[in-house]
Parts: structure tokens; sequence; C-alpha cells
């Protein structure tokens, strides 16, 4: 029993050193990409997929790299105002409407960082403050 004790106290004690060795940036990614994870999953997953896989030929999948390289100044216009007409997705046309959301700019970041490194994406941290200059920039 004192075995189990000793080896759990242990184990506690090495991810906290894990932990506690993470860099601001890292912990602030984390807390972005698992805040962004929940937000995905409540807002967009139904019509993305689990795996960003989108819907046959009625909704894109956000498992195109290149579709979010340069791109991500636009995607808190495109969450706030909502998006329609033609799109080219992994050299695929779609054509449909995605709703406009009421997301937070907090909650728009989070889910832009979330799915700009998920599914193969591998785009960095986007900041709220980066999704509230986005949003100042916003034409509809």
């Amino acid at each position: 029993m004192k075995v189990k004790i000793i080896g759990g106290i242990c184990l506690l004690v090495f991810f906290a050193m894990i932990y506690s060795c993470q860099s601001d940036a890292s912990i602030e990614y984390s807390r972005y990409y698992s805040g962004g994870a929940v937000v995905y999953q409540s807002h967009c997953q139904n019509c993305h997929g689990d795996k960003g896989q989108g819907l046959n030929s009625l909704i894109p999948p956000l498992t195109d790299t290149n579709l979010f390289k340069g791109y991500n100044n636009k995607l808190p216009c495109q969450l706030k105002n909502g998006l329609s007409g033609k799109i080219t997705v992994a050299g695929k046309e779609f054509e449909g409407t995605m709703p406009a959301s009421d997301l937070s700019p907090i909650e728009m970041a989070q889910v832009i960082t979330y799915v700009t490194n998920s599914f193969g994406n591998k785009q960095g941290l986007f900041t709220d403050d980066q999704v509230q200059t986005a949003l100042n920039n916003c034409t509809k």
C-alpha cells in the first residue's frame, strides 16, 4: 500500500515539474487550443465533422492545410458574418451558406487556434487581440 502511495506522489511531482517547465507561450497556446476544441464541438463539429472532414459535397472539409495559410485574418469576419457563395477547398468547389455566429472574440480566437492546428494544420496561436483587429477591418 505504501508503495502505491509513494508511487502516486512521485507521479504527481513528475507531472507538476513538467507543467511548470512549459513556457508562458506554450501554456497560452494550450489554453486557446483546448478552449477551441470545446467551441468547435459545440458550434462547428455538427457540420464540419469530428475530424474536420466536412460533409460530402455540401460542407467543405477543414483538412486542406493550404486553405488556412495566410487566411487567418479573414476567419473572424467569416465567423461573425457567415459565409455564402462558391469556395474551392482541396480542389473541390462548394457552394452553400455558413451561418453567422454569435461567438465572442475570445471564442473565435480559441476555435481558430484549434482548427488551424488540427486536422493536419499547423498555424500556431491566434489571439483575441488578432481577432479584434480583424473584426475591426471586416467588410460585409
